[in-house]
């Protein structure tokens, strides 16, 4: 027993430390080797890793679902990944940032439940939807009041391109709970994710990533970055998530959530970035909304 306690632990620490340096890695790599081509890498660096696994369980998954598994790996990895990559190669989009704003796709996924499969949940559910709305607003609007700024689009932007990455992982969440039922989990990611190496190597070569200079030496770790971003963040993380929802069940693994935000800002402020007192707050509001959102009746 106290085995199995360490072992949860490790891999939950383990997905908490890879999925919250992704932001500065992404930071770093995009301004680099451009948006476009480290979205392209990541995805591809996983959908390589899963490829063998993929053409050994795609038998296994009923023809008429294919679609949906393809569906599946667009939306649950490939359009965040450009998403998220092009929000942090902003300027006004920390990793530590990227990690609050990340926090808010619990509330994505119950709100796409709501609004699209008519899904009924507790009042102390909305209440959480809430209070994280009110996060989000008050982490876009109190510095833009204090600094005396201006509110264009181009600064609501970024912001906008990670909110979109969390309503398409709610979208994956629903679409995985309503349509794919008793495709096992890890079948379903390896497949989805194996899919992906068609897409990504045609946009690999559409943004020119060929044409890089690889003897640049920044240009060479760039691309050691989003390798790992995807082998780690994307193709070992999600092995480990479900090793960890197999040991520990559905409730413990959602714990991540709340390690991820946190790891970020750990990581930015270690990485000597100006952590926004505002940012602290907010984070405490929407994880609390988060709280709500997926806490029991």
């Amino acid at each position: 027993m106290k085995t199995d306690n360490v072992i949860k632990w490790a891999l939950f620490l383990a997905l908490c430390l890879i999925w919250g340096s992704s932001f500065k890695l992404m930071e770093e790599s995009a301004s680099i080797i451009n948006p476009q081509r480290l979205a392209a890498l990541r995805i591809f660096s996983a959908a390589a890793v899963f490829l063998p696994f993929a053409l050994f369980h795609i038998g296994s998954i009923p023809r008429e679902k294919l679609g949906l598994v393809a569906l599946n790996g667009i939306i649950g990895n490939l359009l965040p990944a450009f998403l998220f990559a092009y929000a942090l190669n902003d300027p006004a989009i920390t990793g530590p940032m990227g990690g609050i704003l990340n926090a808010l796709t619990p509330l994505s996924v119950v709100l796409i439940a709501i609004a699209f499969y008519k899904d009924r949940v507790a009042i102390h559910k909305l209440i959480g939807i809430g209070i994280g709305l009110i996060g989000l607003i008050l982490l876009t609007l109190l510095p833009v009041i204090r600094d005396h700024a201006e509110m264009t689009m181009a600064r609501l932007l970024p912001t906008l391109c990670i909110l979109s990455a969390t309503i398409l992982y709610g979208i994956n969440v629903n679409l995985v709970g309503h349509k794919l039922q008793g495709i096992e989990p890890i079948r379903l990611a390896t497949v989805s994710l194996g899919l992906m190496i068609i897409p990504t190597t045609a946009c690999l070569f559409y943004f020119d990533f060929f044409s890089l200079p690889f003897q640049d030496t920044d240009v060479q770790m760039a691309i050691w970055k989003g390798s790992g971003l995807g082998i780690a963040g994307s193709a070992i993380a999600t092995v480990i998530f479900y090793s960890l929802l197999q040991r520990a069940g559905g409730l413990f693994a959602s714990l991540v959530t709340y390690g991820i935000p946190v790891v970020a800002v750990i990581i930015g402020w270690l990485d000597h970035i100006t952590i926004d007192p505002i940012q602290i707050v907010c984070l405490g509001i929407i994880l609390s909304g988060v709280y709500l959102v997926t806490k029991k009746a």
